[in-house]
């Protein structure tokens, strides 16, 4: 039985961008990066607020059908109750399709205030972060950008196809209902420090994954096993291997033509003895090294209309 809960109640999520695949690790590898977006969830009597302040202010709806909306009632719902009104703020900072992981941690941020708000009414019905793994991931489709804003640091993900059906899932989540998905969390090397070069212009993840081939070489899956595998020894023991460990044969190349930017500044940073990689679908350009970023190239990087941000590995989600 659906339980509602009363008014006044409020809780606070602030979550993490995350960058995803790291070179080989398509749709499995993932880093939690600190740049956080913030959101204040309250319950009242009736209706619906929303105030976007920030990033995508300008840009998104603000109603029923904003992702972070949809992600707190998904929280309610999977805890077991419901409010009769939320007042929902978001005060954004993570860069819009940019490649940092917004939509994942709009979810991720969404359904840990649902939750939140779901424990502080009743500390029985606290929800785990492999419940909140699977729930976001629903929604995104795949796990690695999302397991790693809810797990923090570095995050190996996975999915299965065993899952029964959940008839209560609807819009984008029904086409991976029946999906079980998982992810552990790596103890990254304490040197590792990451580094992100964000362009101005934006980025379709739906348009540069529509540039992938369906079927891939055998000897290019073959390569992209090998590294994705070395990069787990490379980020949690062997930073030295970092520049092997985030070659690619899957799919930078492929978005190259629409990531002309980006492209260029992966080989200048290479060239340099940097591994760089693209962020998840682009345009933003992950790098990680385990020393200061050279100063002359990042004066290069902002005259190229770059913004060069150094956030560090960050923690998951965090609920107060």
């Amino acid at each position: 039985m659906t339980r509602t809960l009363p008014a006044g109640l409020s809780v606070t999520a602030r979550v993490p961008a995350s960058s995803a695949n790291l070179g080989p690790g398509f749709d499995s590898l993932g880093m939690a990066l600190g740049i956080y977006d913030e959101i204040e969830v309250r319950t009242t009597d009736t209706g619906l607020t929303i105030r976007v302040e920030g990033e995508g202010a300008d840009d998104v709806p603000w109603g029923p059908s904003h992702l972070v909306v949809r992600a707190i009632e998904r929280g309610l719902e999977s805890a077991g109750v419901w409010a009769d009104g939320l007042d929902v703020v978001c005060r954004n900072v993570i860069p819009h399709s940019r490649g940092l992981g917004s939509s994942a941690s709009a979810v991720v941020g969404g359904l840990a205030a649902g939750c939140g708000l779901a424990t502080k009414f009743d500390p029985e019905l606290t929800v785990d972060t492999d419940r909140l793994v699977q729930l976001a991931s629903e929604f995104e489709g795949h796990p690695d950008n999302a397991a790693a804003s809810v797990l923090g640091g570095i995050v190996v993900s996975w999915s299965e196809t065993d899952r029964p059906a959940d008839a209560g899932l609807d819009g984008a989540q029904v086409e991976h209902h029946n999906r079980a998905y998982h992810a552990v969390r790596l103890n990254p090397h304490p040197a590792l420090r990451p580094v992100v070069l964000i362009p101005q212009d934006r980025s379709s993840t739906a348009h540069t994954r529509g540039l992938l081939p369906e079927v891939v070489p055998h000897g290019d899956a073959a390569f992209n096993v090998s590294r994705a595998a070395l990069a787990v020894v490379a980020l949690t023991e062997r930073p030295d291997l970092l520049m092997p460990a985030t070659a690619d044969r899957l799919h930078q190349a492929q978005r190259a033509p629409a990531l002309p930017l980006t492209t260029t500044w992966i080989a200048r940073l290479r060239a340099a003895g940097i591994a760089a990689t693209v962020s998840g679908a682009g345009p933003t350009v992950l790098a990680l090294t385990t020393s200061e970023f050279p100063s002359e190239l990042r004066e290069l990087a902002i005259a190229d209309g770059l913004r060069v941000v150094e956030p560090g590995l960050a923690e998951g989600v965090g609920v107060r």
